[in-house]
């Protein structure tokens, strides 16, 4: 395990140092509220740069752990025949570590953080709150990421529910409120689901004993280590050891299968997995384009990362039971947001249905339960973000200059902004999986793995394939093709702080394309250990 020298902690509350300055400084300085704001954007990016070269590739489970005392609960409980036991206490640590699947997101969510504080060029009134809220929202992805605790993880998921609540409903479009408040539902329903199958969680799995001299203590503990131990320990299997140990609560096989649904259900919304999608198609639309390339980049892949780290990882016999269930569950969203996003008049609803489209493609590599699919998915949370967020990027700064995103009203744009139609041409063809591009790797190893166990499911799969490479070069060849249908003379083409992000996303999405061993090196030893894992437990049962 690498020393820390809190690093994590460094990462992720590093943005916070820009919300304390933000609040000394009067609100009409404008130029200096988001110079400020995006410098804090960039120490995280920066730290974030050095863990990922400082993370050692050969080495598997967690790295840079960092554990303090936290939350010691006393607890008056009584239990029979356990007339040894002196206390009881539920306990909760400060625990933050990252392993192969969290490090790229890391990363991820410090670029595309620094990459929509460039695009927040667009955002007209009230800088000093917007940046404060987008700097806490920042913070608390970081946290997702890190956590190693389930009630730290909770914190840290919830801290970014109320940001882009407030972002979406002030800074949004005609219908902010509206769909502010249906993000807030939504994702409130998968919290409270997610924070019941925690809490059953931790008084059970994370249930254990302390001797000292003075006693035995019984502790509850949110503790990931400890969790995965008990679930995994010597007769955890037939749960004999919660019996002969005095677990006043029984976790049984009836009992593993219903939390193994209720993470599915509580992260599937996040996901978002069909039919739970309806809330992302207003903030899709109603939020401010770098509010969204958040959103997209970055939000949507909490949902696969914590299906993963808790739904995959914690019940691994569950999760295989139901390969086809997820497999299917995946192919009805490639297929569905693809038909979809094929006949939307709304160039910011192509690309929402195409995130529900291309979030499928996680689905699947995750439905295949190899090294392979395993590595595919997490490759498709990473290339998804950043296409996503450069796609966002570029409907903010084609809105900006036309007022329109609806592509009867859009055409001819190549003519006048050569440029952003030029980056808008990369990034559509990126999303359609043109090999050289990061689309591509993701997508390739997600459907090979899933075809060495599903073949017939990948073959519906791909359907989604051709029909994203129908709906994108209809929106991308309806923007900047054909005649100028926008009657506006001053239209100019990108400003530097606009062009710097363009750049940047797409030479990160053409080095993933040209030079994937970049995200697959670091990748591959955990998700190898995931895999071995997860067969092993599911061989032997529980």
């Amino acid at each position: 395990m690498q020393d820390s020298s809190y690093i994590l902690s460094l990462i992720a509350f590093s943005p916070l140092l820009g919300v304390l300055v933000l609040l000394f400084m009067p609100k009409h300085q404008g130029m200096w509220i988001k110079t400020v704001a995006i410098i804090a954007t960039l120490i995280p990016l920066a730290l974030s740069a050095w863990l990922y070269s400082a993370f050692n590739q050969q080495l598997e489970g967690m790295q840079f752990k960092e554990e303090l005392g936290w939350i010691t609960v006393p607890l008056n409980h009584e239990a029979q025949g356990l007339n040894q036991l002196t206390s009881f206490y539920l306990q909760f640590k400060y625990t933050m570590a990252v392993d192969g699947l969290s490090l790229p997101l890391v990363f991820l969510t410090a670029l595309v953080a620094t990459m929509a504080a460039l695009a927040s060029v667009y955002i007209k009134k009230r800088w000093k709150s917007y940046y404060i809220w987008f700097l806490l929202l920042e913070t608390g992805m970081f946290g997702v990421f890190m956590a190693q605790d389930l009630f730290l993880f909770f914190i840290f998921f919830e801290i970014t529910l109320i940001p882009m609540f407030f972002l979406i409903g002030i800074w949004g479009y005609m219908e902010r409120e509206r769909a502010a408040n249906k993000f807030l539902i939504y994702n409130g329903i998968g919290s409270a689901i997610m924070l019941i199958a925690f809490f059953i969680l931790v008084t059970t799995a994370g249930f254990g004993q302390v001797s000292n001299d003075s006693g035995t203590s019984i502790f509850y503990s949110g503790d990931l280590s400890v969790i995965s131990s008990h679930l995994f320990g010597e007769g955890s299997y037939v749960n004999q050891a919660d019996v002969e140990g005095g677990n006043p609560f029984f976790l049984s096989i009836a009992m593993k299968w219903t939390l193994f649904v209720m993470l599915l259900v509580a992260f599937g919304i996040k996901l978002p997995i069909f039919p739970f999608h309806t809330w992302m198609l207003k903030v899709h639309t109603e939020a401010p384009p770098s509010v969204v390339m958040i959103h997209s980049g970055i939000l949507l892949k909490m949902g696969a990362y914590g299906f993963i780290r808790f739904g995959v990882l914690l019940f691994p016999q569950q999760a295989t039971q139901w390969a086809t269930v997820l497999a299917v569950l995946g192919v009805i969203n490639i297929i569905y947001g693809a038909v979809l996003a094929l006949v939307q008049k709304d160039f910011k609803l192509v690309l929402a249905y195409s995130s529900i489209s291309h979030m499928g493609i996680v689905l699947l590599g995750i439905a295949a339960f190899n090294t392979t699919g395993l590595e595919g998915a997490v490759f498709q949370l990473v290339s998804h973000g950043l296409i996503s967020a450069l796609m966002f990027l570029l409907v903010g700064a084609i809105y900006e200059r036309t007022q329109t995103t609806m592509l009867d009203h859009l055409g001819g744009l190549a003519a006048k902004i050569p440029f952003i139609s030029g980056i808008l041409l990369v990034s559509g063809m990126a999303s359609l999986g043109l090999p050289g591009l990061s689309g591509f790797v993701s997508e390739f190893l997600a459907f090979v793995g899933l075809f060495e166990t599903k073949k017939v499911l990948t073959v519906i799969a791909t359907l989604g394939v051709i029909l994203t490479a129908v709906y994108v070069l209809r929106g991308v060849l309806s923007i900047t093709y054909g005649p100028l249908k926008v009657q506006t003379e001053t239209i100019k083409d990108a400003r530097l702080i606009e062009a710097i992000p363009m750049i940047v996303l797409v030479a990160f999405i053409v080095v993933l394309g040209i030079y994937p061993a970049v995200l697959s090196a670091p990748l591959q030893q955990t998700v190898g250990s995931f895999d071995q894992f997860i067969h092993t437990v599911a061989k032997i049962g529980g």
